[in-house]
C-alpha cells in the first residue's frame, strides 16, 4: 500500500495541470481573441509613443 501513497500526489497533480493546460487553450482565440489583441495593441502603441516623445 506504500506504492499507492507513493503515486497519489503525482497522480492529483498530473491531472490539475492538465486540467490547467485544457483551460488555457480553451480560453485561447474565439471571441475573447480580438479583445485581448486589441488590448496589447492599444498598450504596444502607447509604449511606442512615448517612446517616441523622448526622443529615443
Amino acid at each position: 500500500m506504500d506504492y499507492v501513497s507513493a503515486l497519489v500526489p503525482p497522480v492529483v497533480m498530473a491531472a490539475f495541470f492538465i486540467g490547467l493546460i485544457v483551460t488555457i487553450v480553451k480560453s485561447q482565440g474565439g471571441d475573447k481573441k480580438a479583445k485581448e489583441d486589441a488590448a496589447v495593441d492599444a498598450i504596444l502603441a502607447r509604449t511606442e509613443a512615448t517612446r517616441q516623445a523622448d526622443g529615443r
